[in-house]
């Protein structure tokens, strides 16, 4: 007669890795998982998740951002919670108070997206997968920085950016947004401000102080509020301004750029080497 496994049972026992039962608070640990073909380990999302679309018809959602029904979570049993920033400090709590594994990353640059990515792969036993899917993002990110040093080589000059985060108040861009519109061929209008993690330390006083730097490009990206160019362009004494002068108002949608994952390191960074190459052509 065969001995009994004494592994059997066990998560040494177990034929898959790492946590079984995932909540993701944000949106970025979601899409990142379907990317690795993990969706299977998810039991819960963020109600703000729209990447992948499908996440939505097939996940319970069960947190904003700054809130969650921490009844709901501990009812599906989750083995590992993961969210994003301080933000979700409270709810990190309540939940490892209630005794569950919590893992709150905390990226605010493009390295820390890329750290978080690694991290998040090896916990789901996928680090050949996330290094192939890493490798791709790092790739598609040389692939603009050469056409922006083509651009450069050639004589044509960087496109002054403001990008807005938010509109009442001004709100500039936070650090990976500011490093990839560098990356995309553009100068951030506040680089001072980007590395404040912290909204509230980004906001900008006085419109006056966006005029004096006189953007050629404004981009907007209002959390989820539509952006609204003419608003922009009817602010008092920005008809003087270059973007407002040529017509360079543009938006990406907020889960595309301040998603701290997968959507910024691509699509994110892809519209904005667009909208830069194109200002570049007609203006550099």
């Amino acid at each position: 007669m065969k001995p009994a496994d004494p592994l059997a049972g066990t998560a040494l026992g177990h034929a898959k890795r790492g946590p079984q039962r995932i909540i993701c608070l944000t949106e970025e640990t979601t899409e990142w998982l379907y990317l690795l073909g993990q969706e299977a380990r998810i039991v819960g999302i963020s109600g703000y998740t729209v990447r992948p679309r499908r996440a939505r018809e097939e996940k319970p959602k069960v947190s904003a951002f700054l809130s969650a029904k921490i009844d709901k979570i501990l009812a599906l049993q989750p083995d590992c919670v993961l969210g994003f920033s301080d933000l979700q400090a409270d709810i990190a709590a309540a939940l490892i108070r209630a005794g569950v594994q919590v893992t709150v990353f905390n990226q605010r640059s493009v390295d820390q997206i890329v750290d978080m990515l690694f991290q998040v792969a090896a916990m789901v036993d996928c680090v050949d997968e996330g290094e192939r899917h890493i490798a791709a993002i790092r790739a598609g990110l040389a692939t603009i920085a050469e056409q922006v040093a083509q651009r450069e080589a050639a004589g044509k000059r960087r496109p002054r950016v403001f990008f807005e985060e938010w509109d009442e108040p001004h709100i500039s861009a936070i650090r990976w947004v500011s490093e990839l519109v560098g990356v995309a061929g553009g100068d951030d209008c506040f680089p001072e401000l980007a590395t404040q993690p912290m909204g509230k330390d980004r906001i900008i006083a006085s419109g006056d102080a966006i005029l004096a730097r006189n953007p050629d490009i404004v981009i907007g990206s209002w959390c989820g509020k539509k952006f609204r160019p003419e608003k922009v362009a009817a602010r008092p004494g920005w008809q003087d301004v270059a973007a407002v002068r040529h017509g360079q108002l543009f938006e990406i949608k907020s889960a595309d750029i301040l998603q701290p994952g997968p959507a910024a390191l691509t699509d994110g960074v892809a519209q904005l080497a667009a909208i830069i190459g194109r200002w570049s052509a007609q203006h550099g």
